[in-house]
């Protein structure tokens, strides 16, 4: 398997670059759609909730403080729920293509996490200059970001392909997962902070992965502070062993999967 990726590295570089630049050919807002639609739930939440919990978050001051708290938690929040989604969709998506050519289908997922990235970088340069221009400097705390993100989409992307797997089987993951990414995303102190939370509640709260992501993103780019190494490890240990059962799943069911698209 890795050997065919090798293989196909310049397939696989090239349709990750293609998916981005027909972002900005095909529309004629082209780029400014991987930030319009963070930067309105930002300004929906803040507007709405942060008067209410500007007041809430230890160490952000400023009128813009909410917004800033927002914006990080959404960064790694959006990388998480992209690359799930597109990795669970892949091989439905891509049924004509699996069924009529023969190539290395892993590649798929691949291409796949690769543009989710490649989105969230520009993501995350588009917030500096926003942090920048409302007052809010970064730190060299914003460079675990580089580490994290890593994590986050191995993470996001073994449990994106299982699914993906069971989606081709079973048309009524890709139906349900919405649900619960909206669960997970409202469970998740991303547009409240962690202290708002009942000591007796948080402590179940905090053994999720999720909150362990945002947590991490919230202390590197809003706190300045550099996020404890433990839990990122553990995350990298949980993301391995995720993808270690999606490639189990995949080889197992890759000659299935045909017959079924």
């Amino acid at each position: 398997m890795l050997r065919s990726l090798w293989e196909y590295r310049f397939f696989v570089l090239t349709s990750i670059w293609n998916d981005f630049y027909m972002r900005f050919v095909r529309s004629k807002l082209g780029g400014a759609w991987l930030i319009l639609h963070p930067l309105s739930q930002v300004m929906i939440y803040a507007f709405i909730l942060s008067n209410l919990l500007a007041s809430r978050i230890p160490g952000i001051s400023g009128s813009y403080g909410y917004a800033i708290y927002l914006m990080a938690g959404l960064l790694g929040w959006n990388l998480f729920s992209e690359v799930l989604d597109r990795c669970m969709k892949v091989f439905v998506k891509n049924a004509n293509i699996i069924k009529k050519m023969s190539f290395p289908r892993i590649t798929l997922p691949i291409i796949e996490i690769g543009s989710a990235l490649l989105n969230n970088m520009v993501l995350l340069a588009v917030m500096v200059v926003i942090f920048f221009l409302l007052g809010h400097g970064i730190d060299w705390s914003i460079l675990t970001v580089f580490l994290l993100a890593p994590v986050v989409a191995l993470l996001a992307a073994g449990i994106g392909i299982t699914l993906g797997v069971l989606n081709v089987f079973i048309r009524d993951v890709e139906q349900v997962m919405p649900i619960i990414l909206q669960l997970m995303f409202w469970f998740t102190p991303i547009v409240y902070p962690a202290g708002a939370i009942p000591e007796q509640y948080l402590q179940y709260l905090r053994l999720s992965p999720i909150f362990q992501i945002v947590s991490a993103y919230h202390e590197a780019i809003v706190f300045h502070r550099f996020p404890p190494l433990a839990p990122i490890a553990i995350l990298f240990v949980l993301a391995l062993f995720a993808c270690a059962l999606a490639i189990f799943m995949f080889r197992r069911a890759n000659a299935d999967m045909v017959d079924v698209l």
